[in-house]
């Protein structure tokens, strides 16, 4: 209990600390679309280390629930391409959503599992059975908050194994079109340009067919 404590408080003072250091003021879009071309031209100069360096960066904001991602999203696309920036993306943020899940079941999901193991029972076993398509929809449709996603499904008992290709394909469709805006940077300009209203309908309705599985049996079960 106390190895938890410690790391939980750990934790929390990371994520205080990062979200009031200076960095914070350079990942907005107002610096990214100022200074664009010096980033380019540096990342250029320096491949490799920039590779790295974005990779462990998209890993930290995506850990500790850092604001920016969409940010960083951008600067992939313009400054890498969709076809470097995109896969690099998927999978630094994967990672850190991966490390988010660990330290939420870690910390609380055995304790929630256990104080409400009747109440959980039918959830469980639903997750049991369909958490894939569930885990699907939620990381389809951007509406929901990514990180809220990682913590939660750190407290159910879904397998780490499913929660980890959902989350790298679900970010697909959505990661596409924000590094596509990226990589057309001088087009947009605020990152409410990037979503219209009819492509948010399609991301919905994408995630949505991801259930449609589950309705059918739940139907047919009914029968």
């Amino acid at each position: 209990m106390l190895k938890k404590s410690v790391l939980l408080i750990m934790v929390v003072f990371c994520i205080i600390l990062l979200r009031n250091s200076p960095y914070a003021d350079i990942i907005t879009f107002d610096y990214l679309k100022t200074h664009a071309d010096e980033l380019k031209y540096y990342v250029h100069g320096h491949y490799a280390a920039s590779v790295l360096m974005y990779l462990a960066g998209y890993f930290v904001f995506t850990a500790f629930a850092l604001p920016g991602a969409i940010v960083l999203s951008l600067f992939g696309g313009y400054v890498f391409g969709v076809a470097a920036g995109l896969p690099m993306a998927i999978c630094a943020s994967t990672a850190g959503a991966s490390a988010a899940f660990f330290m939420s079941r870690y910390l609380f999901g055995g304790y929630i599992q256990s104080k409400y193991a009747v109440q959980l029972d039918y959830f469980n076993k639903e997750l049991s059975a369909n958490g894939h398509l569930y885990m699907l929809t939620l990381r389809l449709i951007p509406i929901f908050p990514f990180f809220l996603i990682n913590i939660l499904a750190g407290l159910t008992k879904i397998p780490f194994r499913t929660f980890l290709w959902t989350t790298a394909a679900g970010m697909f469709p959505a990661g596409f079109v924000i590094f596509l805006a990226g990589s057309r940077l001088s087009e947009i300009n605020s990152p409410g340009d990037i979503f219209s209203q009819k492509m948010l309908i399609v991301l919905v309705l994408f995630g949505a067919l991801a259930l449609l599985p589950v309705i059918y049996n739940k139907i047919r079960s009914k029968k």
